[in-house]
């Protein structure tokens, strides 16, 4: 899956203990892109500095990761890419220990799995103040955010949307009253048995839709089979590129129940304080960043094939942060 999402205290202890000795840390190579400052890394401000990026193994978190990569070499940074660990314990825990100095992270995923609450906040930037003030004394301190937010979500295909018009889920909800058997839903199995994924959303928009409505398959058929319209709804994650490819039409979750995951650069708060200039490196960036410009990103992976870390470079180049030398 592509990020951990729930709050499961045991599962999670026990996947610290089992990834902490495997999870590829002592690993890295050198990132050696030929990049000259833009507008982000003016004056060099990272001059002398040896960082390490990290992050989780799904498309978007390689881009992101790059994308931090790029912009520290820009201000006079070597970089270690520590990039893909598989799941996110991983990757946060190299930053809260030292093996990693960054990467970006999520607030949702931080609030409800690392600190361990079980109810979002539902403003984006309380939610982002709340995670940042509690990992304080987990020695982990978060920059801003970016409005990036890798959220769940329902969409359906325009053959659908034309019949139904539906573009909301209390649209949706709506309709499974009215004409119950126009609301089929391709979704992962997780999701399907999730507080935070269908029970909750039929909970809190008063649906009640039948078992037999409900087909549980992976991730990525569910984007295939959604815009064939074998279902009428498939679960998405906000910021995939499929969605965008797909031409699929994404439902508003109007009573936001689901959590914020907005992304954000956290770094390791010892190296924050001998470099804190890393903050206005990556503002620039960082806000620029959004969901339409992370489908085209992803897309460009998912659907088109090319190379994560040459996507970020051509972004980086492309938005003038900065140049090739």
């Amino acid at each position: 899956m592509r990020r951990a999402r729930t709050g499961v205290r045991l599962f999670l202890a026990g996947v610290l203990l089992a990834v902490a000795p495997a999870c590829g840390l002592t690993s890295g190579s050198p990132m050696v892109d030929d990049v000259e400052p833009g507008s982000v890394g003016a004056g060099r401000p990272l001059e002398g500095a040896k960082l390490t990026v990290t992050s989780k193994e799904f498309t978007e978190q390689l881009i992101l990761g790059a994308i931090m990569g790029i912009a520290f070499q820009a201000a006079g940074a070597e970089v270690i890419d520590r990039t893909g660990i598989q799941g996110s314990v991983g990757s946060r825990e190299a930053v809260v220990n030292g093996d990693a100095d960054a990467g970006f992270e999520y607030t949702g995923t931080a609030w409800i799995t690392y600190q361990g609450n079980s109810k979002p906040i539902p403003d984006p930037r309380e939610q982002w103040l709340a995670v940042r003030d509690a990992d304080v004394k987990e020695g982990v301190t978060w920059l801003e955010p970016s409005e990036l937010n890798n959220t769940y979500a329902l969409a359906m295909n325009q053959a659908n949307f034309e019949k139904y018009r539906t573009r909301s889920l209390s649209g949706v909800a709506g309709l499974a009253k009215s004409d119950p058997a126009a609301v089929t839903l391709c979704v992962e199995g997780e999701f399907a048995n999730r507080a935070d994924g269908l029970p909750g959303m039929e909970k809190t928009y008063g649906m009640d839709i039948p078992a037999g409505n409900v087909t549980q398959m992976d991730t990525g058929i569910i984007y295939t089979q959604t815009a064939k319209g074998a279902c009428t709804y498939g679960e998405v994650f906000t910021t995939d590129g499929r969605i965008k490819s797909m031409n699929l039409v994404v439902m508003e979750d109007d009573r936001k129940f689901f959590p914020n995951y907005n992304a954000a650069p956290t770094v390791n708060s010892g190296t924050f304080e001998k470099w804190p200039a890393i903050a206005e490196v990556l503002a620039p960036v960082t806000e620029r960043l959004d969901n339409e410009v992370a489908q085209t990103l992803n897309a460009k992976v998912d659907v088109d094939g090319e190379d994560p870390h040459q996507v970020a470079l051509d972004w980086m180049v492309a938005e003038g942060f900065v140049k090739e030398g």
